[in-house]
């Protein structure tokens, strides 16, 4: 076994003991780094070349995050680096006690599976995505370890990959946006939505040990798949997690979501055109989360809240934030995503509904009430699911 794989087996075993934020099992995917604080702590970050970015909090039990915290930014100051942490919890936040420095950046839904049938039978329009997809032939079924590390399998989810990120119109994304469902297959379950054997969208879950939960990591669908494919895949995984017992899942991080800061509204409506910020939140509240919680950005006192976004972003665009949006106005600006950006869509999805609301208004006096309230709510719904992002794991 090399030394990475050497060092991944030692870092899935302090999952196992100490993996509280949803970022935790992500840590074992490519590109990150290990700092080993004694026998029984480690810190996973991504080294941007100006700074180290770390995914989450520092993978310890509680009375160990201080100190480990602490001794990570020596290490990383003695290196001549930045440092940050992004997507934490309050958690990290109380056991240093005002010693490091947190900017919301967003907010994670939490389900407590046990409820959801419960929550089925309250909502009926999500009730009616499940059928929909049901009668369209979408079925929904759990892979077993060996089938989703067979070379047919990865070669089918692979695909529906590229041609599901083709469809969002950005370069691909780095850090804890990476889609890579194929790691230690064993420790994961991967759901995959099926019509007469033709893959339509998988759904990749990963265990958060310390909360006895589970985080939905990729949540990819086919573009032209039938509406309410990606529910379906959630009612899967949320009626598995309900059998083990748990009473935690998140599909990750809403980012921008909640009382962030002025200056990150801002930067959410400019962005809007590139990203759809509200639509990956609306998606988690029409899933009726039992809860919200923040998500933190979090720095040392010495350092500002800006060099620290500046890392972040640097993180996910995978070095140079410079080049990332050159390629990604490169990409707008040659056609290449005209017909499958965010906006694009919006506008050819938005058109849809528009007609459909005028229809409605032009007979409405031939059609029940009910009927217009529910023919307006599909329309809504084809524009939220059309723009599906990934799961967003970062909580």
């Amino acid at each position: 076994m090399t030394a990475p794989a050497l060092e991944r087996e030692r870092v899935l075993e302090l999952i196992y003991r100490h993996g509280y934020n949803a970022t935790a099992f992500q840590t074992l995917e490519t590109g990150y780094r290990y700092f080993f604080h004694g026998t029984d702590a480690c810190v996973a970050y991504v080294d941007t070349g100006a700074a180290w970015v770390v995914a989450g909090a520092p993978i310890a039990s509680t009375s160990e995050l201080a100190s480990v915290t602490h001794a990570f930014l020596r290490r990383a100051r003695d290196a001549g680096k930045r440092a940050c942490f992004f997507a934490t919890e309050e958690r990290l936040q109380r056991a240093l006690d005002g010693g490091i420095r947190s900017l919301q950046i967003g907010e994670q839904a939490v389900y407590d599976p046990n409820r959801w049938t419960e929550t089925l039978s309250e909502r009926r329009s999500l009730r009616e995505q499940l059928r929909r997809a049901r009668a369209k032939g979408v079925r929904v079924r759990a892979l077993e370890p060996a089938e989703l590390d067979a070379p047919a399998t990865r070669d089918a989810m692979n695909h529906l990959t590229r041609r599901w990120s083709a469809s969002h119109g950005l370069p691909a994304l780095d850090f804890l946006v990476r889609v890579e469902p194929f790691f230690f297959p064993a420790h994961r379950r991967c759901f995959v939505a099926e019509r007469e054997g033709r893959l339509l969208g998988f759904a990749g879950v990963v265990p958060v040990p310390a909360r006895r939960g589970f985080l939905l990591e990729d949540l990819i669908r086919e573009p032209s798949a039938p509406n309410g494919t990606a529910e379906l895949l959630v009612d899967g995984v949320m009626r598995f997690a309900a059998a083990t017992g748990s009473e935690f899942l998140t599909l990750g991080l809403a980012p921008l979501a909640g009382n962030v800061p002025r200056a990150l509204r801002l930067a959410k409506k400019s962005g809007s055109f590139l990203y759809d910020f509200d639509g990956i939140r609306a998606f988690r509240h029409k899933l009726a989360p039992d809860s919200w919680s923040s998500i933190y950005l979090s720095h040392p006192t010495s350092q500002g809240a800006v060099p620290s976004l500046f890392d972040a972003l640097s993180a996910f665009a995978g070095g140079s934030l410079l080049r990332f949006g050159v390629r990604s106005l490169l990409r707008r600006l040659d056609g290449r995503s005209t017909s499958s950006s965010h906006a694009h869509r919006a506008d050819r999805i938005d058109a849809r509904g528009l007609e459909r609301r005028q229809q409605s208004a032009e007979h409405a006096d031939q059609r029940p009430g009910e009927q217009r309230q529910a023919e307006e709510r599909r329309a809504r719904h084809e524009t939220e699911e059309q723009l599906l992002p990934r799961g967003l794991v970062l909580s």
